[in-house]
Formats: C-alpha cells, sequence, structure tokens
C-alpha cells in the first residue's frame, strides 16, 4: 500500500498546462512542478520565460509550446507537436480563460465567440485530443492512465452581471467535465475541474477596483478575505495525483467559503 507522501507524488509525470505565465495558473503549474512533474507550458509566445525559469529551478524539466488558443486551427496542431517530440502527458491544466464584461442586450458577437472558443471550445479540443493521447498508452499498474483538470468557476453555478459569455462558458466546462468523466474514468483517466471563488488576480481587477462592489464581496466570503494564487496548490496537485484515484466528475469550488453562504 502507497504513503500518503507516494499517494501525493508526481515524480515521472509530465503536465500540459495552459494559461501558466501569471496568477492561479503559474501558482499551479509550480505546484505540480513541486510534487515532481515535468511541465509543458502553452504560450501565446515565449517572451515570458518567468514560469519556465521557476520550474527549471525546481529541478524540473520545462518546455514551452507557442499556440493561439483562440484559433481553433492553433489548437488542434498543439498535442500532435508535443506528441511527435516524444512526450507522454499524464496530467492536462486546462487554466487559461479570459473576460469580457458588456451589458447583455450590447454584448457584442465578436467577444462571444472569442470567449467561448478559449474558455471552451479550446478546454474540449485539448481534453479530446490529450484523452486520445492517454487512452493510446497502456495504464499503469494501478490501472492509471492519468488526470485532466479544467477551471470553472463560481459562475458555473451563478449567473453573474453583464458577463453572459463567461457564465456560459464556464457552465459548459462543468458540465463537460462531468461528460468525459463518465466516459474514461473507468480507462483510468480522472477528470475533474476547480471553481476558484473571488482570488486578487489580474482578470478581476474591475471587481477589486470597484469599491462598492468590492465590498459587497469580501462581506459574503466567510474566510474574510479574497483568495490567492497560492491558495490553489493542495488542491491542483491532490487533482493531479494517485491521492484522487477515486474522484471524478468533480467540481471543486476553492472559495473561502462562499458557496455554502
Amino acid at each position: 500500500m502507497n504513503t500518503v507522501q507516494q499517494l501525493f507524488s508526481l515524480e515521472g509525470e509530465t503536465a500540459l498546462v495552459t494559461g501558466g505565465t501569471r496568477g492561479i495558473g503559474q501558482a499551479m503549474a509550480l505546484a505540480l512542478a513541486e510534487a515532481g512533474a515535468d511541465v509543458l507550458l502553452v504560450q501565446r509566445d515565449e517572451s515570458n520565460q518567468s514560469t519556465k525559469e521557476q520550474v527549471e529551478s525546481l529541478g524540473r524539466k520545462c518546455q514551452i509550446y507557442v499556440a493561439d488558443l483562440a484559433s481553433q486551427e492553433s489548437v488542434a496542431s498543439l498535442v500532435p507537436r508535443v506528441s511527435a517530440d516524444g512526450h507522454k502527458i499524464s496530467i492536462l491544466l486546462n487554466c487559461a480563460g479570459i473576460q469580457r464584461r458588456h451589458p447583455s442586450h450590447q454584448f457584442p458577437d465578436d467577444d462571444w465567440n472569442e470567449v467561448l472558443q478559449v474558455n471552451l471550445t479550446t478546454v474540449f479540443t485539448l481534453c479530446r485530443d490529450v484523452g486520445a493521447h492517454m487512452l493510446a498508452r497502456p495504464a499503469h499498474g494501478s490501472g492509471r492512465r492519468g488526470s485532466i483538470i479544467n477551471i470553472a468557476s463560481l459562475l458555473s453555478f451563478q449567473g453573474g452581471i453583464t458577463v453572459p459569455a463567461y457564465a456560459a462558458s464556464k457552465g459548459g466546462v462543468a458540465q463537460l467535465t462531468k461528460a468525459l468523466s463518465n466516459e474514461w474514468v473507468s480507462q483510468g483517466i480522472t477528470v475533474n475541474a476547480i471553481a476558484p471563488g473571488y482570488i486578487a488576480t489580474e482578470m478581476n481587477t474591475a471587481l477589486m477596483e470597484n469599491k462598492t462592489r468590492a465590498e459587497q464581496i469580501l462581506a459574503r466570503i466567510p474566510a474574510g478575505r479574497w483568495g490567492k494564487p497560492e491558495d490553489f496548490k493542495g488542491a491542483v496537485v491532490y487533482l493531479a495525483s494517485r491521492a484522487s484515484g477515486y474522484v471524478s466528475g468533480e467540481v471543486l469550488t476553492v472559495d473561502g467559503g462562499w458557496m455554502g453562504r
């Protein structure tokens, strides 16, 4: 029987990570590396080397793959390129996401299409392609082939205000996670999502700068503070590792108690 330390270890694993250059995504990518995984970062260009350098400083390998997550053609070429380089992906972390805010009766088609492409269609494409990549390989002795972790949102459950595309995309991510789990968990691939609460990152700058709204949000968070990217390190390692081997189709909220209020 494995010890707890062995259950949480990611030694010998390779993680493909989108959205890993900053905020929650960067904290999660570094957590996977700290637990022993090598990391393949999907970025729009190679100018930001911060996460790569930090992963390598932990003694892990790291490589950047350039892709435009707003382009279906670019996303579809990603896993074939990674496979051609000989990498065997055992963890997929879909953390990239964008936000657009407009009153719903004025929401532009272009912004709707871009948000749905990046936040949902790209997530599906990478899940599909990495899922096929995992299924094509023999399972470990434990029957495990890998883990997929998508980033959902509180708006997977709630509607939000002036963010209909984001809410629709994140509702879709939660349902996609469950649908894929139903097919793949019996074949050794767990599929789960993490739903962040209100986190002090660049994506929430507009909320934090709205004094009234920021005060309303803080008053409802039982933990009494906005979240930090570091609050996600334990959750992502748990869902990426054998420690969560019997957990699949789950949307884990990391929200300081918001959803329980």
